[in-house]
């Protein structure tokens, strides 16, 4: 029997096949193997992934991986009404904080981020409510019949996510364009992108299948 792999996968050093993105540095084993494509209904976390998506633009998702602890420090664990009420003193504060991306725009885009997804709990009582509105049928047209890394990497953004983009940009909400928020999707589990072959895409499809939609 080969034990060639698929492309797009690779073996790690504990002989377990994931995505290839997955597999080398320890701490994107853990982020792979038990979070990213298991479906999340917490706002805290919705939220978190929401601003920490916006600090990634540019950099690398292992930079932000590696500063999680320290922002969630710097932002009150992410938890939305206390980002409500920081200001202008804590954006000075932040801007000196070496463990987080110390960019204006983005710090500022954090806090605009809080006020908006504050709004849209008023009107759909969760953020988590909201966000799952956005979750794409799995037969759909925008979903492959096959997860293969040349399906994978055609799913840059897609219409759901432009659509999810759009609302979210005229709710206030900043640094979430289209493909921004494909990436918050596969994350949240709003998809299930591990490709096939990989040892966490069918605990992902579990963890879906078993997860009740907010709002459902």
């Amino acid at each position: 029997m080969s034990s060639r792999l698929l492309p797009g996968l690779a073996r790690g050093e504990d002989a377990v096949v994931r995505c290839a993105w997955g597999a080398a540095d320890p701490l994107y084993r853990a982020y792979h193997d038990l979070e990213w494509g298991r479906p999340v209904d917490d706002d805290t976390r919705l939220f978190e992934k929401l601003c920490l998506e916006g600090f990634q633009a540019g950099l690398a998702w292992i930079t932000i991986l590696r500063k999680r602890e320290a922002f969630r420090r710097a932002f009150r664990g992410f938890e939305i009404d206390r980002v409500v009420r920081m200001g202008a003193r804590d954006v000075s504060r932040l801007l000196g904080d070496p463990g987080i991306v110390r960019h204006r725009g983005k710090i500022e885009a954090a806090l605009a981020n809080a006020r908006a997804a504050a709004r849209i709990r008023d009107e759909f009582g969760t953020l988590a409510a909201f966000v799952w509105r956005f979750e794409p049928a799995a037969d759909g047209p925008e979903r492959p019949r096959r997860m293969t890394r040349a399906a994978l990497v055609r799913l840059t953004e897609t219409p759901t996510s432009r659509e999810f983009s759009k609302d979210l940009r005229a709710r206030g909400f900043r640094f979430v364009g289209p493909t921004t928020m494909y990436a918050f999707m596969q994350a949240m589990g709003l998809v299930n992108d591990h490709l096939e072959g990989c040892g966490a895409r069918p605990e992902a499809q579990s963890a879906r299948a078993r997860f009740r939609r907010p709002g459902g």
